[in-house]
C-alpha cells in the first residue's frame, strides 16, 4: 500500500455525508452504480457500485424490537440481494440466493421485513456475487439503538474498507483472480475509514462503533488521540470493559469502543512497515461540562445460554496454496466438500445447544461466519469466551464455538474473506 495515499486520504476525506433513517417505515435502499471521489481531492473519482448515490450507502438506525420495512430496489444492470450481517432475523429474510431467496432482478423490487431482537452494530452487503459487488461498494452501516443509552456525548460509526485501484482511480476488476483467491484473498492497495462525523471537542467521550467491511483484508487497529475500552463485540456487550490493545477485526467484525478524547484522534492500521493512516478526527474546542467517571459496561445481551451440547461437529478448512490435498472441487473446501450441497454440515432441533471445532488446516486465516446466530467462542480454559457472529480461526490454529440453534431455517456458514468463498468456503446448517 502507499503510505502516502494513506495519509492524504485520511487527511482530505475524513467525513462522508450519509443519510440517517430512524422509524421511517419503509426505509429504501436503491443499489445504482455510482462515481465517489474515493482517492485524495484532486485525483480522479471512482466508479463504483453503491446504495442511494453513495458508498457506504445511508446508515440505517433501527430499534430493537420493532419491525421494520426495508424497500431494495435493484437500479443495476445485473442482480442482487442484501444481507442484513448479524440480524438475527427471520430465515426468509436472510438475502442469501440459492438459499433463503431468489436474486432481485434488475429493475425490481423485494421488501425485507424483520425485527432486530437485540441492540448493537451491525451492517449490511450485497450477498450475490458479493466478492465483486461488496468490493465496488455495495455496503453500509446498520444500527439497532439502544434502548438506554451510555452516557457519551457523541456516537460516531467508522466503516474499514479497501480497495484495488489503478493510477486513474478506476477498480481493477478482476475479482475472482485465482492467485488472490488462492491466497489471501482480493486485497486492496488503498484504504479509509469513513467517519459518520468529522470533529468533536478535547474531553468528549465517545461511542465508536467500529466495523469492518472489507471484502478480505484484516484491520489490526490503533487509535491515538482518546484512551477507553471496548465495550461490545459483533454487537453483544462484553460482561466487563476491555483493553483497547491489540484490536484486530476480521472481515465482516465489529467493535463498539467507548473513549474520552484528549487530542485529535486517529485510526491506523498497524503492519509490519509501520502504521498507516486510515482516518482522522478533528477536535475543536473544549468540553467544560463532561464529568469524567468509568466507563461502564453496556447492558447485556438477551441470549439464551447454552446447555450441556447434545451435538460436537468437527469443521475442518482446507485447500488454498501451500495447502494439502482435499476431494473438493474448488480451490478450498470444508471437510473435503467446497460449495453448498444438497445436504447440510450439519442439523439441529430448534434450541439445541451444539459445539463445532473448526480447525484451520491452511496456510491461510479464515473468518468463519454463521448466519442467524450468535455463538460462543470457547477459551483456552474451556469457558465461555466472547458472543460472536464471525470469528477468526489463524493459520494452524483450532477453535471451538458453542451455539444455542434457537433461530429456525437454512443458515450459511462460510468463510467471510469472500475470495475463500467464492473460492468453495461455503456449507449450511439446517434448525428444523
Amino acid at each position: 500500500m502507499n503510505r502516502r495515499h494513506f495519509l492524504a486520504s485520511a487527511s482530505a476525506l475524513a467525513i462522508l455525508p450519509v443519510a440517517t433513517f430512524a422509524a421511517q417505515k419503509p426505509i429504501r435502499l436503491k443499489a445504482q452504480a455510482v462515481t465517489q471521489q474515493i482517492l485524495p481531492s484532486g485525483d480522479n473519482a471512482t466508479a463504483m457500485l453503491g446504495f442511494n448515490g453513495s458508498i457506504p450507502g445511508p446508515e440505517l438506525r433501527l430499534r430493537a424490537g420493532a419491525s421494520v420495512s426495508i424497500d431494495v430496489e435493484n437500479q443495476l444492470d445485473e442482480g442482487t440481494s442484501v444481507h442484513w450481517h448479524g440480524i438475527r432475523l427471520e430465515n426468509s429474510m436472510d438475502g442469501v440466493p440459492m438459499l433463503t431467496q431468489d436474486i432481485i432482478n434488475p429493475s425490481h423490487t423485494k421488501t425485507y421485513s424483520f425485527v432486530p431482537p437485540d441492540e448493537g452494530t451491525y451492517w449490511y452487503h450485497s450477498h450475490y456475487i458479493s466478492q465483486e459487488q461488496v468490493a465496488r461498494g455495495m455496503m453500509g452501516a446498520l444500527i439497532v439503538e439502544d434502548d438506554t443509552p451510555p452516557d457519551v456525548d457523541h456516537d460516531i460509526t467508522v466503516l474499514l474498507s479497501d480497495w484495488l485501484m489503478q493510477e486513474d482511480g478506476s477498480l481493477v476488476d478482476d475479482y475472482v483472480d485465482m492467485h488472490s483467491v488462492a491466497h489471501g484473498g482480493y486485497m486492496g492497495n488503498f484504504a479509509r475509514g469513513f467517519l459518520s462525523q468529522s470533529q468533536v471537542k478535547r474531553g468528549d467521550r465517545v461511542r465508536f462503533r467500529l466495523i469492518n467491511a472489507a471484502t478480505n483484508r484484516i484491520f489490526p487497529i490503533s487509535i491515538t488521540g482518546a484512551t477507553g475500552y471496548v465495550v461490545a463485540l459483533d454487537g453483544m456487550a462484553l460482561p466487563a470493559p476491555r483493553s483497547l490493545e491489540g484490536l484486530v477485526l476480521a472481515p465482516a467484525q465489529r467493535a463498539d469502543l467507548i473513549v474520552d478524547i484528549s487530542e485529535a484522534v486517529g485510526f491506523d492500521m498497524v503492519t509490519r512497515q509501520g502504521s498507516y493512516r486510515l482516518a482522522d478526527l478533528e477536535v475543536k474546542g473544549i468540553n467544560v461540562v463532561r464529568q469524567a467517571g468509568p466507563i461502564l459496561a453496556l447492558s447485556p445481551p438477551d441470549l439464551p445460554l447454552p446447555s450441556d451440547p447434545t451435538q460436537h461437529l468437527t469443521l475442518t478448512m482446507m485447500g488454498g496454496a501451500m495447502g494439502g490435498r482435499h476431494k473438493g472441487d474448488n480451490i478450498w473446501a470444508l471437510n473435503d466438500v467446497s460449495d453448498l450441497q444438497p445436504d447440510p454440515f450439519g442439523s439441529f432441533l430448534r434450541g439445541e445447544t451444539a459445539r463445532i471445532t473448526l480447525v484451520n488446516d491452511t496456510a491461510f486465516p479464515h473468518g468463519m461466519h454463521l448466519h442467524g446466530h450468535h455463538f460462543y467462542e470457547i477459551g483456552d480454559d474451556g469457558a465461555l469466551g466472547d458472543l460472536r457472529d464471525t470469528t477468526l480461526v489463524n493459520a494452524g490454529d483450532t477453535r471451538d464455538i458453542v451455539c444455542v440453534f434457537d433461530n429456525p431455517g437454512r443458515w450459511l456458514l462460510h468463510c467471510h474473506m469472500l475470495s475463500h468463498a467464492i473460492g468453495g468456503m461455503r456449507t449450511w446448517v439446517d434448525v428444523a
